[in-house]
């Protein structure tokens, strides 16, 4: 895909938009094309409800919904560890913080809708998220630093993408 010029130097992945339909199922491909996670939208639930799975079905991440909250709010759940997106109430621009339990806390921001974003910790970008690297309609991309945790960061672009459409 030719993105190592974005400053970032890690991998990159192809996903694909307005797809996050509970019930509905996609794959994740690296730049390779190969398929190398899988979002399962899980179907009667009372909560939306998505899981991040490896190649071989393993589930990495289980990425809920909650209902009841003052503002939207969903959670990715990794064992006992947990993250919470939620958009920021204040602000003209798209803003979602991610509170990371145990961790270092991100933030995403930018053209959120258009798929044009960054992910940041402690103001330094982690992952980019754009559409123009794609001819494929409905697709865009995420390119991540060296290091980072893919399936946190491909969690936290399907909750982002999930938010902005509800």
């Amino acid at each position: 895909m030719g993105l190592r010029h974005h400053g970032l130097d890690g991998p990159t992945f192809q996903m694909r938009e307005k797809v996050f339909a509970i019930g509905d199922d996609f794959w994740v491909e690296d730049d390779n094309g190969n398929r190398a996670f899988k979002v399962n939208g899980k179907a009667a639930r009372l909560r939306d409800t998505f899981i991040l799975e490896d190649a071989h079905g393993n589930e990495l991440f289980k990425i809920q919904e909650k209902k009841l909250s003052v503002r939207d709010k969903m959670t990715i759940e990794r064992g006992s560890t947990e993250a919470t997106v939620h958009k920021r109430l204040i602000g003209i621009r798209d803003h979602y913080v991610i509170d990371v339990d145990g961790g270092h806390d991100l933030k995403a921001h930018g053209n959120i809708v258009d798929h044009e974003y960054e992910i940041e910790r402690d103001g330094e970008k982690v992952a980019e998220v754009s559409k123009k690297w794609f001819r494929v309609r409905d697709t865009y991309g995420v390119h991540m630093a060296q290091g980072e945790d893919v399936p946190l960061i491909l969690a936290i672009t399907v909750c982002v993408d999930h938010m902005a459409r509800g």
